[in-house]
């Protein structure tokens, strides 16, 4: 069924598609009874999938990635699809647009997107408004700086969205990873990276309830700068690390969107993303708490994400190209092992 609506749907533009699809599912879920109904069909409630993590109680270990519900607008929409979490944002302190239009590619024969987005979304203060509801589902707050910010006073734009989501969500990803802002990736250089973390670690642990902190990185890191990011994770005590954002690289590609610019998100960054958690789980040990992202695009490659060491993984463009139904066949797996 899935597969006759995405046939349709990408007759459209990603970005247009996106919107409408967010559109559509509030609008559905509005509808009396139709929430149960979702959940019937797609979600699985099991003790044997819950994940004790960061000090937060999940009840089941896959996720929405960040990208999906910028701006905090259904998340428990999405909750009724089965999801354990959803990760919102990239949230930024001021409203931005982001990169000029066209920025999201399918690329269809490589099962993957080319997106150079720029943190658009509507501002902190919009976020808290929709935050600031009932929810039933684990909520992680993507944070960003905007691209208008140098990377010297990058840390004031993080801190405004520490302090202003704190008591709204569970945990925070700090992104320093995204290709698509100039300068970002630059903060894994150590020299940056350090000085940066401290400052948000401070910040955080003088607040009345602070929060779990994890650094989301990059793929395209060699060893020699995972080592340094590795120990300034085990120095700072940071509570985790989301692995991975999206590539730059274009290594096996076959579309003719390959010379986008932009990140690489779906099946060819998979191993990419293996690696680096492995590389993680062995360095960091085995009770360092790791979410796996990128190129789940089955329930095969989900648990090669938990075999290569990440404790809870989640979905971007799994869930475009494959529909809601990949979040239960997962958990299906998950029980049979």
């Amino acid at each position: 069924m899935y597969s006759l609506i995405r046939k349709i749907l990408f007759f459209f533009d990603a970005e247009q598609i996106h919107e409408f699809s967010v559109y559509s599912i509030k609008l559905i879920n509005r509808i009396p009874f139709a929430s149960l109904i979702i959940k019937k069909f797609f979600c699985l409630n099991d003790i044997n999938l819950e994940r004790k993590l960061l000090g937060l109680n999940f009840k089941n270990p896959i996720g929405l990635a960040a990208g999906f519900d910028k701006n905090a607008e259904c998340y428990n929409e999405f909750s009724n699809f089965g999801f354990g979490f959803i990760e919102i944002g990239t949230v930024t302190p001021v409203p931005q647009p982001g990169n000029p239009k066209k920025r999201i590619f399918r690329l269809v024969e490589d099962k993957s997107i080319i997106n150079r987005l720029g943190f658009n979304n509507k501002g902190l203060d919009k976020v808290v408004r929709n935050l600031d509801k009932k929810r039933n589902i684990i909520i992680g707050a993507n944070i960003g700086k905007n691209f208008f910010t140098k990377n010297e006073d990058a840390y004031k734009d993080y801190l405004k969205c520490l302090n202003g989501l704190n008591k709204y969500v569970d945990y925070f990803a700090i992104n320093i990873s995204s290709p698509n802002t100039k300068g970002l990736r630059d903060f894994h250089d150590k020299s940056l990276l350090g000085p940066f973390l401290k400052k948000l670690i401070n910040a955080n642990n003088k607040m009345t309830k602070p929060k779990p902190m994890l650094l989301k990185i990059s793929p395209d890191l060699d060893n020699t700068q995972l080592d340094d990011i590795i120990q300034l994770v085990m120095d700072l005590n940071i509570d985790g690390v989301i692995a991975t954002n999206t590539t730059t690289s274009r290594d096996g590609l076959v579309s003719k969107y390959k010379e986008e610019t932009g990140g690489l998100s779906g099946m060819l960054l998979k191993e990419k993303s293996n690696l680096i958690i492995s590389y993680l789980r062995k360095k960091l040990g085995d009770n360092f708490p790791i979410i796996g992202v990128g190129g789940v695009m089955s329930p095969q490659d989900a648990i090669e994400k938990f075999e290569s060491g990440a404790d809870l993984v989640q979905l971007y463009t799994g869930f475009i190209y494959e529909g809601p139904g990949l979040i239960k066949n997962i958990n299906k797996l998950l029980l049979k092992r």
